[in-house]
């Protein structure tokens, strides 16, 4: 069973690479941000809440086999909570939309503002998932206001 976990954990082995395990294990959120965008917000915060229950678990099984706390071979937190990022978004499926959000997300888990630092304090899988959920957030955030100026003002 820690064999499946880990193989899950380490995104199908994406997370072994040497170079940018993150940001390769984060495109594995792609496909899934693609599929929960047909949903409605109120289903796909009950998937997300699903994916990241599940996501805590699955992480700290992951450090404890890896013998580390966010080890950077853990990647599922990376793709299981990039979907945040386009939470809602009616127009989360156009391209340019969706690599935005994968930069946006990339850039806040790689450079991790406050208060993203300090959650790794808490430790476990709590700490591994919910440091990329606020870089997600933050994504999201940064992403809205973009798409609001670009409404307001790009549409002339």
């Amino acid at each position: 069973m820690d064999d499946a976990v880990l193989l899950f954990a380490t995104g199908f082995g994406l997370g072994w690479l040497p170079w940018s395990p993150g940001t390769f294990g984060s495109l594995l959120g792609i496909p899934l941000a693609w599929w929960m965008s047909g949903f409605t917000r109120g289903s796909q915060l009950g998937i997300m809440t699903f994916l990241l229950i599940v996501a805590v678990p699955i992480c700290h099984v992951a450090s404890l086999a890896l013998g580390s706390g966010d080890a950077p071979q853990i990647v599922a937190d990376e793709f299981m909570a990039f979907p945040i990022a386009l939470l809602g978004l009616s127009v989360a499926r156009q391209p340019w939309v969706m690599a935005l959000a994968f930069i946006l997300f990339r850039l806040f888990d790689a450079t991790k503002p406050p208060p993203i630092d300090h959650i790794e304090a808490i430790g476990g899988g709590l700490s591994i998932a919910l440091d990329d959920v606020m870089a997600a957030i933050y994504a999201w955030l940064v992403l809205v206001a973009i798409l609001s100026l670009w409404r307001r003002h790009g549409r002339r």
